[in-house]
């Protein structure tokens, strides 16, 4: 398939475009009648974020039972499935499964941490709301995975900024830490506004910091933080930071450091 130059211009740098476009070619051949864009690509349309960035150049579709046909085309991925008009939208020029519908697939075909990071996203953009997601459960009935969707909707959350305090949640889930609370104000004794924490458990004095990337692109940003710490364990709080790298590589670490600081009798 073939686009006008202008045409691809007019989409480069916005990658919820760029891959529209792909999906479109694909869907003009004539062995993907009747598919719509779904799962991550989908996603990618929609802007939901995804922890596993996506295989470059490939294109996710969902067809209705009895109309699946393999392709030779490597880059497509599959997925036989009812279709109901609802469950479909158009997006950037293309047919694609609504938000809704997009994150329940996912829900039921990624690892659990991917789903919850996915449907933490979609709520975080206000792209959908939880009791969208409830109703659409009820309509999946036995489908493949739904019971993992299921739990999967009920531990999302959209006050998660991001994939990695996504990930950090099910991490202190699944070592039993006790739920922190998310996004809060943190001010000192004379009630000055310190700074929003991503994690807090108020009864252990505990905070918890997820430092993606994003935090320290800015000049001085890490500076600030220092500075920001100091002010939050003036204030008596304790405060445990983690990275990607430590909460998937090492994750029991992680959590010590938490349990750590739980004990820790002042500043941490």
């Amino acid at each position: 398939m073939y686009a006008t130059a202008r045409h691809v211009a007019a989409v480069e740098g916005k990658p919820a475009s760029e891959h529209a476009l792909r999906v479109a070619a694909t869907l003009n051949a004539q062995f993907t009648r009747g598919a719509v864009a779904s799962h991550q690509s989908a996603a990618q349309i929609h802007g939901i974020d995804l922890i596993q960035r996506p295989a470059e150049g490939a294109v996710w579709l969902t067809r209705a039972p009895g109309r699946y046909r393999e392709s030779a085309a490597s880059s497509i991925r599959y997925h036989a499935a009812a279709l109901p008009q609802e469950h479909v939208t158009t997006v950037l020029g293309v047919r694609v499964t609504t938000v809704a519908r997009t994150v329940v697939d996912l829900a039921r075909s990624l690892p659990y941490t991917e789903g919850v990071a996915a449907a933490d996203s979609a709520l975080h953009k206000r792209l959908v709301v939880k009791p969208e997601l409830t109703r659409l459960l009820k309509e999946f009935g036995r489908w493949p995975g739904i019971s993992k969707a299921r739990q999967v909707v009920d531990f999302s959350d959209q006050l998660a900024e991001s994939v990695l305090e996504s990930a950090a949640r099910v991490v202190f889930a699944q070592f039993g830490l006790p739920p922190p609370q998310l996004q809060i104000d943190i001010c000192d004794d004379k009630i000055r506004f310190i700074g929003r924490v991503d994690f807090l458990w108020e009864d252990q004095r505990t905070i918890g910091e997820a430092d993606g990337m994003a935090k320290y692109q800015e000049a001085g940003r890490e500076g600030a933080q220092i500075r920001r710490d100091i002010r939050l364990r003036e204030a008596g709080y304790k405060v445990v930071h983690f990275t990607w790298a430590e909460l998937f590589g090492e994750p029991a670490r992680v959590i010590a450091r938490f349990y750590d600081a739980f004990a820790a009798p002042g500043a941490y």
